[in-house]
């Protein structure tokens, strides 16, 4: 029986912030109206891995996925096709005006990049970004139900790494969970990584003198492990640590990533990619058995030696 996959689809390569791990310094986007997929063939896409492989997640990423005109539109497709779980990946600082619509096309769930709690710390993390205009955010997706909001952090050495504690103490006020990311490697964060990575022992060794962690059960395959932290007065929150460099969660991996591009990528840390965009705009219908021998090479690359080469920047891949 075939195992069910999972599927990031990156729908622009634009963000308004510029995080230290992310885009490079000066970027621009490459991608201008009309050269990246359209919404029909992201859902066209979507639609042929649930047929062939059973679909168990959607997450819609960017760039900054709120900055593509009418991402309603796509959020409406993908419900449609009844995908199980369907997520969405925000730096939050469009998500207040935006939450409700998003909740009524279909979406269940948002996670939010939240990588520091103080003002002048996660400006100078984004390059810009707006502390309160996130928060904002994590408050509408909260009350138009797009739930569990999960907040991440990717843990800077020197930038926020003392900050998890105060982040499972804002999840357990704002009724949240707080994941915590290990730095990756990849593209901008390549140069940098030595100075910058903070591996998740450390931050499980801050939250554990502060907090009493349970484990939460998890699925295998799932890159997150995850405990339940409860402070001194019973309140509760669930806490996971992403940890793809010092605990690689390769053996299993059935992830995906489509970028706006329309190149499908089946390892983060492999630079292969396999353009579809050709395969899908065979008309008058799509070059399925040219999709489904693209889609088994892509899940014939992940990684086996845990080294990262992947040359892209992430803000071009969808995190």
């Amino acid at each position: 029986m075939t195992r069910p996959v999972s599927l990031r689809i990156s729908v622009t390569d634009r963000c308004s912030l510029r995080c230290v791990y992310c885009a490079p310094s000066g970027h621009a986007a490459k991608l201008v109206r009309g050269d990246g997929l359209s919404y029909e063939e992201m859902a066209e896409f979507s639609g042929l891995l649930g047929a062939a492989y059973g679909l168990k997640k959607v997450r819609i990423t960017g760039g900054e996925p709120l900055l593509r005109p009418e991402i309603e539109t796509l959020v409406a497709m993908l419900a449609a096709k009844g995908t199980p779980d369907l997520a969405l990946t925000t730096d939050g600082q469009r998500l207040a005006g935006l939450a409700e619509p998003l909740k009524r096309a279909g979406l269940g769930r948002v996670n939010v990049s939240l990588d520091s709690l103080d003002p002048a710390t996660f400006a100078s993390i984004t390059h810009g970004g707006v502390l309160e205009r996130t928060i904002a955010g994590i408050d509408a997706a909260r009350r138009a139900g797009l739930g569990p909001v999960k907040l991440n952090m990717v843990v800077l050495r020197g930038m926020n790494d003392h900050e998890p504690p105060a982040m499972v103490r804002f999840a357990i006020r704002h009724g949240c969970q707080a994941r915590f990311l290990e730095l990756m490697p990849i593209g901008e964060a390549a140069a940098r990584f030595e100075e910058l990575f903070v591996p998740s022992s450390e931050v499980r060794a801050k939250l554990a003198a502060e907090f009493r962690l349970t484990p939460h059960p998890t699925a295998p395959q799932n890159t997150s492990r995850d405990f339940v932290a409860e402070d001194g007065d019973g309140q509760r929150a669930i806490v996971g640590l992403i940890s793809p460099t010092s605990v690689p969660f390769c053996h299993g991996c059935r992830r995906l990533r489509l970028t706006a591009a329309g190149v499908l990528i089946g390892c983060l840390a492999r630079d292969e990619g396999i353009p579809l965009a050709p395969l899908l705009r065979r008309k008058p219908e799509a070059d399925l058995a040219g999709l489904r021998a693209a889609i088994e090479r892509a899940l014939d690359t992940k990684r086996q030696d845990g080294e990262f080469a992947q040359p892209r920047a992430m803000v071009g891949i969808g995190g």
